[in-house]
């Protein structure tokens, strides 16, 4: 944003140039467990998830603001944050406490508030480049307040922002819409499956071969453990008559684990090395986006957990019951302790096999009963042995397999398309921003409205009159240096009231010193209760417009006065 032509009437300035100040905050001690019960809310960087907020994960007492560092920000202010959730601006619909991750940027009346926020949203990736530090990354403030900005005249702001306004919320609704997009197809492939393995995926296939003959199973050297099968039995769905439920054991050729102490041998070459990252939920499909390799010598315990083509892998632990099918021939490729392969025999198609344990109906139904009774975590072969299985004829198990593939491609290619549309639709915000501060979201406005960019109006003049406010800001009273460190216990003989109250009392105009008497500030304020002067007037002048700014004095100082009934100043 440093190049280019600016628009007639544009300035391009420094950030610092449009804020009148920053304020920070700060943690009140986690050893006082009762400063976090109170019921004033305390922003950090876990609430910076939102535009716009409506509570805090955190709330604290008066006690907790009193006896720390942290300043309570009026709503509708914007706050950043400066270390961490980089390049992340809200505003709260409350007033709010903050801690010292987080800044509070109070801009002039002269700069429209949603401009400046789609203007920083804007800068969001640059900003977050500009963060330094190695485990978390902060920004200092001397970093930001010399970012660039493209500066308009303030009636333009305001065009600008109700154009973003209009053309992010239908990007937003767009977004959120295609967002939806991979839960429905998530809901699908499992209901695909549930189909599938009960039968009504094939049930028309199935009244036109209705001839089959049901599969003799040869028999294999692993047993079930009776027990845990008929348990698993119980739980099967409704099932076509021409099929049966058969213990996975008869349809087991081999089963084995994993072995441990393989890091060892990790390496950037050599064998597969298959671990729970490679085995997902809903789908069979094995996951090759994260690889490791292993390096092995001639003789190690292990190799019996060689794979092969149609083998299957199961999650044992932590998400246990994940599985994939070794779908083509991946060379030497071994499995870690946490997973299981399991060599169907040919009575089965792998897939269907694999399908049947993926399923929610039944393999994932089932474990999860298993999980529920077991004595120690994790699933253990006898598990997985002893899993029910719907059994239909082998030249259904295939029709079965074929249909799936068929509507999981589709699937695929829905989930690929939206991924593709989400991608430009996220572009898409950033061009829309980029033209908005180039000034072609406004070029029309500008030529029907000359008069509203140029001389007073421009946004030279506007800088300037922002200069002027902040030096009135910096002549309001500054704290004796004796009194910058923060005091504790009774600190002030009267109590702090509002300034607009203090100007009805008074009945009169005040100047900032008699003013900030006047509201009950001693003499001897320190910097935070300054602040907290400061913060009441700007709400008071900017956002509530209850008080005005009068003439300045001969001596310099500003003056203030309730405003009048109707009065817009």
């Amino acid at each position: 944003m440093s190049g280019g032509k600016l628009p007639e009437g544009w300035v391009r300035s420094e950030l610092d140039n449009i804020l009148l100040t920053i304020i920070g905050g700060g943690t009140p001690s986690k050893a006082i467990p009762e400063y976090y019960q109170g019921d004033i809310p305390w922003m950090s960087v876990k609430d910076m998830n939102k535009h716009v907020l409506t509570d805090t994960v955190d709330h604290i007492t008066n006690d907790a603001v009193e006896n720390s560092s942290t300043n309570i920000i009026p709503a509708g202010t914007p706050i950043i944050a400066t270390r961490m959730s980089l390049g992340k601006i809200v505003t709260a619909s409350f007033d709010s406490a903050i801690n010292q991750d987080l800044k509070a940027l109070f801009l002039s009346s002269r700069v429209d508030r949603n401009f400046f926020i789609h203007w920083y949203r804007s800068q969001a990736q640059l900003i977050e480049s500009l963060g330094t530090g190695t485990t978390v990354k902060g920004i200092r403030l001397e970093v930001l307040k010399a970012l660039s900005i493209n500066f308009p005249p303030f009636p333009e702001q305001k065009i600008i922002a109700e154009k973003l306004n209009t053309l992010l919320a239908q990007v937003d609704s767009t977004k959120a819409r295609l967002e939806q997009i991979p839960q429905i197809l998530k809901r699908f492939r499992q209901a695909l499956m549930a189909a599938a393995v009960s039968g009504h995926l094939t049930e028309a296939w199935r009244n036109k071969h209705c001839n089959i003959d049901i599969n003799n199973i040869s028999v294999s050297k692993y047993k079930p453990n009776n027990g845990l099968f008929e348990q698993a039995k119980s739980s099967v769905p409704e099932i076509p008559s021409s099929w049966q439920i058969i213990p996975s054991a008869h349809l087991i050729e081999y089963i084995t684990s994993g072995s441990r102490g393989w890091a060892d041998y990790y390496s950037t070459e050599g064998a597969l090395f298959l671990r729970m990252s490679n085995v997902r939920y809903n789908t069979t499909k094995l996951d090759l986006d994260d690889l490791q390799f292993v390096n092995l010598p001639g003789s190690v315990e292990g190799k019996r957990s060689h794979v092969k083509v149609d083998d299957l892998i199961i999650s044992l632990t932590a998400d246990v019951g994940r599985v994939a099918r070794i779908d083509k021939d991946l060379g030497e490729a071994y499995i870690n302790q946490h997973l299981a392969l399991v060599r169907p025999t040919k009575n089965i198609e792998s897939e269907y096999f694999a399908l049947c344990i993926a399923s929610q109906n039944i393999g994932v139904k089932q474990i999860q009963f298993f999980k529920k009774g077991a004595t120690k975590a994790g699933l253990g072969l006898d598990d997985i042995r002893s899993l029910a299985i719907p059994f239909p004829p082998l030249s259904e198990q295939q029709e079965i397999v074929r249909r799936v593939e068929q509507l999981f491609v589709y699937a695929d290619t829905i989930e690929k398309q939206v991924n593709n549309a989400l991608t430009r639709v996220n572009n898409l915000t950033q061009s829309i921003l980029a033209k908005a501060f180039r000034g072609e979201l406004s070029s029309q406005w500008r030529a029907e409205n000359p008069e509203l960019i140029t001389g007073e109006n421009s946004a030279a003049a506007l800088l300037k009159k922002i200069k002027d406010e902040r030096e009135a800001i910096k002549r309001l009273p500054k704290p004796k240096r004796s009194a910058i460190k923060k005091k504790t216990g009774k600190r002030m003989s009267k109590q702090i009231i509002k300034v607009v109250e203090a100007l009805t009392q008074a009945g009169e105009p005040l100047s900032g010193q008699q003013l900030l008497d006047a509201a009950g500030y001693p003499g001897d304020s320190n910097t935070d209760d300054l602040e907290k002067f400061f913060l009441d007037i700007r709400q008071a002048l900017i956002v509530e417009k209850s008080i005005v700014k009068l003439e300045r004095s001969e001596d310099g100082q500003d003056w203030f006065s309730l405003a009048e009934v109707g009065s817009n100043e």
